[in-house]
């Protein structure tokens, strides 16, 4: 087991409110010993805030449907909702005439303008997008227009021009550009004002999913100026369910609602349905209330934290995790572009001769440390950018809740695996690498249900 470092050098979150939900909790080892959890999977969910938790705990008493109930309680939630949007909307340097629509994440976001683009819309994307950002513009039916997919870019620079030269060329009509603020591959960040600025002089619009941007690095609609952005709260110390589409109100005003239903309708008649303007025209259904107070919650933490100097804190973790695994040999990282190119706290990599769903499983059961193996939901890219003879990577991912000490586990127990691999057994347990025998346990989170 590597040891803890003895001589910090991070500065610690500057403060009480930025700390997570379960830091410092304890889970067993295959061993028999136990350790503290050392999380590297915020790229996926991020744990959540205690400031969140805190203000979730002072809302639920008053918690009731929202807009239209003459309640108190039902009054104090649709305040605490509205409250939670212009929040959001500050957060995201959002302009006057922006709109902030609720949503359940950042796949629903872009699925929900997918839907309100004008017909016959040409779209253009990089095949090393995320999933939820390259998928929802092919899925549109019969008002589908064209999709361009473009390659791997080989440079930010390469990525403007290629952007540039599609919008160029195609057709007349309405054009959309889409694209990711920071990967969730590589963490690689991408040159979203530049693109902005090609897409503007094309007469086009620029979609930005900024899912794995904001709980790392602050971003601005009115700076950047792009046109719409997407994010998850559940990437952002708020997993309660909701997630933000904003920006430019016309497409989104003339599309018929996303979901048809309750809140979505201004009347309805035997014959005919009035919808309602933004945003309750694409939030039908009774709102996530809770979830939307939540995830302004998080926003103000970090807002009034300062994210610069998070920013500081997450670098210098992120220097040690990628000096350590460039020191071990077999370790090969996952980079689209040079080594120095700026990017958020995530690294993703192979370890040569260890299959990568069973070094994330080692790491589980014989270190407790949690990471992500696989593809990541980003398919196109990953496959890219893995050595020949890899199938999947591993992927690990800092947030908050990350220490030096997490840090040098991690690095150590690669080492340690890449030397002589893992030091129990395992096998395939319906198509995960589970180790054997597994006599950790698991606590009953849900008590009075069946295991």
């Amino acid at each position: 087991m590597t040891a803890v470092a003895e001589n910090p050098t991070i500065d610690p979150l500057p403060t009480a409110g930025l700390a997570v939900v379960g830091a410092g909790v304890r889970i067993p080892l295959v061993t028999g010993e136990e350790v503290d959890y050392a999380n590297f999977d915020y790229a996926a969910s991020a744990p959540c805030l205690t400031a969140v938790r805190d203000v979730l705990g002072d809302a639920l008493p008053y918690y009731a449907s929202v807009h239209r109930g003459a309640g108190f309680h039902s009054q104090v939630s649709t305040a605490a909702y509205e409250r939670a949007r212009r929040t959001v909307a500050a957060f995201l340097g959002a302009r006057d005439n922006d709109a902030v629509v609720f949503v359940r994440g950042t796949t629903d976001a872009l699925n929900l303008l997918a839907r309100s683009i004008p017909d016959q819309c040409t779209v253009v994307v990089f095949a090393g997008e995320h999933h939820a950002s390259l998928l929802p513009w092919q899925h549109r039916g019969s008002r589908a227009g064209r999709v361009v997919r473009l390659p791997l870019p080989e440079s930010p620079a390469a990525a403007v021009e290629a952007a540039r030269e599609a919008l160029r060329s195609a057709p007349e009509g309405p054009r959309l550009l889409c694209v990711t603020a920071a990967s969730n591959v590589t963490g690689e960040i991408w040159p979203v004002e530049e693109l902005t600025a090609v897409a503007h002089a094309a007469g086009a619009r620029i979609a930005v999913d900024a899912a794995q941007l904001v709980p790392h690095r602050r971003f601005s609609l009115e700076d950047t100026g792009a046109d719409y952005v997407a994010f998850s709260g559940h990437k952002l110390y708020a997993p309660f369910g909701a997630g933000v589409l904003a920006g430019r109100t016309d497409w989104l005003q003339a599309a018929t609602p996303y979901l048809a239903g309750g809140g979505a309708t201004g009347n309805v008649t035997e014959d005919d349905v009035r919808w309602n303007d933004l945003p309750a025209r694409h939030e039908a259904g009774s709102p996530n209330v809770l979830g939307a107070v939540a995830l302004a919650a998080a926003c103000d933490a970090l807002t009034a934290a300062g994210q610069e100097a998070l920013h500081a804190r997450e670098q210098a973790l992120l220097d040690r995790l990628r000096a350590g695994l460039a020191a071990v040999p077999a370790v090969r990282d996952l980079s689209l572009w040079d080594a120095g190119h700026p990017r958020v706290g995530i690294v993703s990599f192979v370890v040569d001769g260890l299959p990568s769903d069973l070094l994330a499983a080692a790491l589980s059961a014989e270190y407790g440390i949690g990471v992500r193996d696989g593809l990541f939901c980003a398919h196109l890219l990953t496959r890219c950018l893995l050595p020949e003879g890899h199938a999947q990577a591993v992927r690990a991912s800092l947030g908050l809740g990350t220490t030096e000490e997490h840090v040098d586990r991690l690095i150590g127990a690669v080492a340690e695996l890449a030397a002589r691999g893992p030091r129990w057994e395992y096998e395939d347990d319906d198509g995960r690498i589970a180790p054997v025998p597994d006599g950790r346990g698991f606590p009953d989170v849900l008590p009075g249900t069946p295991a």
